[in-house]
């Protein structure tokens, strides 16, 4: 790339893209819901075809989106519980499928909050599921 940029002639082209496609830092919620709806778009054209040539564009959208969500829609930190549902759900796993934490029964009493994780059971869902012991904690 050339590293001197005319800004003559830099700047029509901005213009007419910016126009066009209405990318810039968010603004407002009308905003962010045309540039996730452009993300869609722009996804489904990729088809998960990591080198096709919208890649770079995906990737400026999704920056544009991620800035805006941290700062207007935050997400609530997990609970231990919740990521561990979320990771049984992600893995379509039973209750039975956790011998790591104990028995269906001792499964079906942490899950209902019965009973809390202990540090064994910690260590053994990070392992099993290649996350930090944090989460579950």
């Amino acid at each position: 790339m050339n590293a001197h940029i005319e800004v003559k002639h830099l700047l029509p082209a901005w213009e007419s893209f910016r126009a066009a496609t209405d990318i810039e830092p968010i603004r407002d919620e009308a905003h962010y819901q045309r540039m996730v709806a452009m993300l869609d778009v722009l996804l489904d054209e990729a088809a998960g075809d990591e080198s096709h040539a919208l890649m770079g564009l995906v990737d400026i959208v999704g920056d544009l989106i991620e800035d805006y969500e941290t700062e207007h829609h935050p997400l609530a930190p997990a609970t231990g519980l919740q990521a561990l549902k979320f990771l049984m759900d992600q893995h379509e796993l039973k209750q039975s499928d956790l011998p790591e934490i104990g028995s269906q029964g001792v499964v079906s009493e942490i899950l209902t909050g019965k009973r809390e994780l202990n540090v064994r059971q910690v260590r053994a869902l990070a392992q099993r599921f290649s996350v930090s012991a944090a989460t579950f904690i």
